[in-house]
């Protein structure tokens, strides 16, 4: 057996087949049709084991069967075996995440709301910050003191967010920055207290509605992890208490 034809077995294997029914499909391609002796003789599967594996590939709809002496095969074509697998994949999809969903539903409780949540590598934090802002209904708070964390998607999220009246402040001791997010429409740009000049680990600050709160570090390798919670009591209490050390940041330019 060659790789490629190891690698389709495998991928037929994923796709639901065993492995017998993959090489008994694969072999009445390579036939074009033939009988029980005709695929045992091209493939390792015994002869005895392929009549009980094609009748399974019939009721599957993936080979027709000719009521002859002895009896032959013959595989669908390749659209109709891709079509009939495709279909079958996208019903136990759907089967399997309805069942997810319902029992989701059914687990939702005061309890899980105080789950804080962990995202490590930086295009998870990306995608969970623009989550965030985009979740906000009344007011955003974005900080961060590195240029690079400020991608493309955070920065229309931002205008987008402003443009839909909230309120949108971006905290930042980096100037380049502070330019950047504050040349947007709507956003107001405030500097942090001197006394954190010294820090040198954080990454990125979310605080929307008072009750959603995202905090990031930066590891010396360049890596990015951050918390996350959102609609919990740990939540809105931490951004109390951050909202309670930094005091009222000194506005650095005007709502534009």
């Amino acid at each position: 057996m060659t790789d490629d034809e190891s690698e389709a077995i495998d991928a037929f294997e994923r796709l639901g087949l065993t492995s017998y029914e993959a090489k008994v499909f694969i072999a009445l391609h390579r036939l074009g049709s033939g009988t029980a002796r005709d695929v045992a003789s091209v493939t390792d599967v015994p002869r005895s084991q392929v009549y009980s594996v094609a009748e399974s590939l019939e009721d599957r709809g993936l080979l027709e069967v000719q009521q002859s002496s002895p009896i032959r095969y013959r595989p669908v074509s390749i659209d109709e075996a891709e079509d009939t697998l495709r279909n079958r994949f996208e019903r136990e999809r759907e089967r399997a995440f309805d069942f997810v969903d319902s029992v989701k539903e059914e687990s939702t409780s005061e309890e899980t709301q105080e789950d804080i949540w962990t995202v490590r590598s930086r295009d998870r934090v990306d995608d969970r910050v623009v989550d965030l802002l985009s979740q906000a209904d009344e007011e955003i708070a974005f900080g961060t003191r590195l240029p690079k964390l400020v991608t493309s998607e955070i920065e229309r999220t931002l205008e987008e967010r402003a443009a839909e009246g909230l309120t949108v402040t971006v905290i930042s001791k980096n100037e380049t920055v502070r330019d950047r997010l504050g040349a947007l429409e709507g956003v107001t740009t405030a500097v942090p207290p001197t006394h954190r000049d010294d820090d040198q680990r954080s990454g990125r600050i979310v605080i929307a509605d008072d009750d959603s709160i995202l905090l990031s570090v930066v590891d010396d390798d360049g890596s990015e992890t951050a918390i996350w919670s959102a609609g919990s009591l740990f939540a809105s209490v931490l951004i109390q208490l951050i909202e309670a050390s930094t005091a009222t940041p000194e506005s650095d330019a005007a709502s534009r």
